[in-house]
């Protein structure tokens, strides 16, 4: 990189810098700052001066301190080595800086994304002399037992390949094709550069039609999310947002995962980084972390780095989305995102709007969530990212800013209740409270691999749960006996759902993940309990004797006691419900 001084340090408030004489600077440029190379951006340009942020400490920093220009905007390298990694916020590898700087990041201190000195089994797949556009595969390098890593022709680039590497081991700098263009000749590595604020070009948008497998029943059957979709997971301290992000991160079906810890506590991403290794990927039975990237962006590190972590880690998942391959972010959480462009926004003395957050935060809100969807790359595959936001509004506040501009940009949105969480039902999903817009997109998928049932199913249960609140209140003023048996039913059965259904034990071998088919047997067996035993109160049967049927124990542990594919198990039970109704309504017959 060439660097030259095209500023002068004028003023520093925290990691905002002004800088004079900056006639040469461009916009979003990367710079360094200082004798320490602090790694900074132009983020505002004005009458021969440039404000910078800066992703390092400033401490010790004075005016007249020179800035140099790359010419170049913040970027990431994307290639081989970038699964299994940990970074920061702006992409430095925490394991490679440990061994220079000890536990903490040292000032200015640079060091490459990808390993330059790990040799990787290239494999090639164009032919000399093809023409070749954007997105075509060039060869390929299996990074994981699982992932075969597509050496693509990057966006904007292409031409008539002159020269493909034969296969062998190479590093990732290494030239592995030339391109010979009308603008000139492009020497090709297994790294690609991209800024991390531009969305990488596709063809074109696909409609959302099948649905992120999470194995958590509250989310698949009630409130699904669709491969390419956007949801909020808003709650206060303590409601498991990070638990029911982990859960999502080990059993959803995406074929990568991207974890961005943004300005989180440093013991809840400890336990991430200790945690994420030993988990087993349950598809292949080896580390999870052979599918994952982490993003660690603290809240004792730079504020400004916070602010860019979530750009750095949509543009990963992006990278993997063109090879063809579903990718799920976990942002936790964009409230501290949103605390950071505060933050910025009053250093720079900046018109604040509504709780001090900057006027452009819907506009900043937006643009991260665009940048999900199912795409049609450019080599013609589709791909997708889903993008799983944590809010953390103060004392579990639904109302303010952040929470409801992320709600305007989100087609789903999973509530955590703070009483369920105290009362220890996992996950703490508000039935309530939670919705998902991608019900109708996904449905036909749902309709194939659980049968016709399952919009009807659905939708009757949550009608039966919109009808025990309203009872609910009735109960409070009255007392549940001023209740005729066919409304205390409604009451029943629903706490029946709740203990068998949605709540969930992710340490239990069977119940921390549950298949499509076996979430829609389990539904049946609870309808199937609500249909026979309203039947069974109109012909005189009353609710205490329903009650002391003895199948009811095993409905309530059949999460626990059939397995997936244990579709007899399930048959067995329905009948053995149907045969106990049966036995009480033949005594009032």
């Amino acid at each position: 990189m060439n660097e030259r001084i095209i500023a002068r340090v004028r003023r520093i408030t925290g990691p905002v810098i002004e800088a004079r004489d900056a006639a040469s600077a461009h916009m979003l440029e990367l710079v360094r700052v200082g004798d320490d190379r602090l790694v900074g951006e132009v983020i505002k340009l004005a009458d021969g001066e440039a404000v910078i942020q800066v992703y390092e400490d400033t401490s010790g920093l004075a005016p007249g301190a020179p800035v140099y220009g790359s010419g170049l905007p913040l970027s990431l390298e994307l290639g081989p080595g970038l699964i299994g990694s940990i970074y920061d916020g702006i992409q430095r590898p925490l394991d490679a800086i440990r061994e220079r700087t000890g536990t903490f990041i040292g000032r200015g201190v640079q060091a490459d994304a990808l390993d330059r000195k790990r040799l990787w089994a290239w494999t090639p797949v164009a032919q000399p002399g093809a023409r070749l556009k954007p997105g075509d595969i060039l060869g390929t390098v299996r990074e994981t037992e699982r992932l075969v890593h597509k050496i693509l022709v990057p966006p904007e680039t292409g031409g008539s390949l002159s020269y493909l590497a034969p296969a062998g081991d190479y590093a990732v700098d290494t030239d592995v094709a030339i391109l010979d263009s009308s603008t000139g000749q492009h020497r090709l590595s297994m790294i690609q550069r991209w800024p991390i604020r531009v969305p990488r070009p596709v063809r074109s948008r696909l409609a959302m039609n099948q649905p992120l497998i999470t194995g958590q029943r509250v989310i698949d059957t009630l409130f699904p999310l669709a491969k390419g979709g956007t949801v909020a997971i808003p709650g206060g301290f303590g409601t498991g947002k990070t638990m029911t992000q982990h859960a999502i991160a080990k059993w959803c079906d995406a074929d990568i995962i991207v974890y961005i810890g943004c300005g989180e506590r440093g013991n809840e991403m400890t336990d991430v980084l200790t945690e994420f290794p030993r988990l087993v990927d349950p598809r292949t039975g080896r580390s999870l972390m052979e599918r994952t990237v982490l993003i660690a962006n603290t809240s004792n590190m730079p504020v400004s780095a916070r602010e860019a972590s979530i750009y750095t880690g949509v543009t990963i998942a992006e990278y993997f989305r063109d090879m063809g391959l579903h990718v799920a972010v976990m942002a936790d959480s964009t409230s501290r995102w949103a605390e950071a462009l505060r933050e910025l926004s009053g250093r720079m003395e900046e018109m604040p709007a509504e709780e001090g957050f900057p006027a452009y935060l819907p506009t900043r809100i937006a643009e991260f969530y665009e940048r999900a969807g199912l795409m049609e790359t450019l080599s013609g595959q589709p791909g997708s990212v889903s993008i799983i936001g944590a809010v953390s509004p103060p004392g579990g506040d639904f109302s303010e800013p952040v929470t409801q501009h992320t709600r305007r940009y989100v087609r789903c949105f999973w509530g955590l209740d703070r009483n369920l969480a105290n009362a220890r039902h996992y996950p703490a999903i508000s039935w309530l409270d939670s919705y998902s817009e991608y019900v109708d997109d996904i449905q036909s998928w749902w309709l194939d691999q659980a049968g016709p049932q399952w919009s009807k199913d659905r939708a009757e249960i949550l009608e039966l749960l919109r009808r025990e609140v309203r009872l609910l209140q009735v109960v409070k003023l009255v007392g549940p006996d001023a209740l005729p048996d066919s409304q205390r039913f409604v009451i029943e059965v629903c706490e029946l759902f709740k203990n068998a259904f949605l709540q969930q034990n992710a340490f239990d071998n069977v119940d921390r993940y549950s298949s499509p088919g076996k979430q829609q047997r389990m539904l049946g067996l609870v309808l199937a309990y609500w249909r026979r035993g309203s039947e069974a109160i109109k012909r005189g049967v009353s609710i205490a004797e329903l009650r002391k049927l003895k199948v009811l124990g095993d409905i309530v542990k059949m999460k626990f006691t059939l397995s997936d594919d244990d579709a007899d198990g399930f048959g067995k039970l329905a009948a053995a419900l149907e045969r106990a109704v049966a036995r009480l309504e033949a005594v009032y017959a």
